[in-house]
């Protein structure tokens, strides 16, 4: 407790605080995005539950995570090397998370423009829903995975300190927390919102990939290409309220 005390005592650490909650919080979009459509699909009773459910998982893990961070850290180190490139657990793990994003993007979107066999609600016509509550929770956490990972790793390069780390892991969960309902309701109440959501998960998955096989992309390019897009897409909304009006 006493070195915790005076660890806040000094204003680096502070810079570093807010700096590694405002990173955490950043990439948590992501994982935030992916987490809304998947468990919009789900029956509107257990829509909540498993939110609150896969985000509170997703905590434990980081935290769990946080305490291997010696092992974490080795997972940079090259274990074999193709295509003149030296890959290490991390790339591997960021090109399956990645393969494994673009799967599901590209799953969801077929689902959302061939709507012929599925409903509003993402069930298909004789009824069933086609997500249950352990496939979406064990989705989020397979892909929360790689998004631990590779902000654990980025967080090492900003701090010594693990204190700060597991400050900022509840901090931007917390952050998380509080805005999945609403962000939820607000792609479940905007169709076009969820192609939109969807797109921005294909690019994040096809980073992802890039990342893994040694083509790093700055993620000041993505989210801003996201925040671009969600601009163009809130004034087409504001164009369509005031035709309707």
């Amino acid at each position: 407790m006493d070195s915790l005390l005076a660890l806040m005592q000094d204003p680096a650490a502070w810079i570093a605080l807010v700096t590694l909650v405002v990173m955490e919080v950043v990439l948590g979009i992501d994982n935030l995005i992916f987490i809304s459509i998947l468990t919009n699909k789900l029956p509107a009773e257990q829509q909540k539950r498993a939110r609150r459910l896969g985000i509170s998982l997703a905590l434990i893990l980081r935290l769990a995570l946080l305490f291997t961070i010696s092992i974490i850290v080795q997972l940079t180190t090259p274990i074999f090397t193709a295509f003149e490139h030296g890959f290490s657990w991390r790339d591997i793990i960021l090109i399956a998370g990645g393969l494994f994003l673009v799967w599901k993007a590209t799953r969801e979107i077929h689902h959302t423009v061939d709507a012929a066999d599925h409903d509003e609600n993402g069930s298909d016509i004789t009824g069933k829903v086609s997500m249950t509550m352990g496939a979406a929770i064990v989705q989020i956490l397979l892909l929360d995975i790689v998004f631990s990972v590779d902000s654990i790793i980025t967080a090492v390069g900003m701090t010594d300190h693990i204190a700060i780390m597991f400050i900022a892991v509840i901090c931007a969960v917390l952050t998380m927390l509080v805005a999945a309902e609403p962000l939820s309701k607000f792609i479940a109440a905007n169709p076009t919102i969820v192609m939109l959501a969807l797109g921005f998960l294909l690019m994040i998955g096809m980073t992802l990939i890039a990342d893994g096989f040694g083509y790093h992309v700055p993620k000041g390019y993505i989210y801003a290409a996201m925040a671009f897009s969600a601009l163009v897409e809130a004034l087409n909304m504001l164009a369509r309220k005031r035709r309707r009006q």
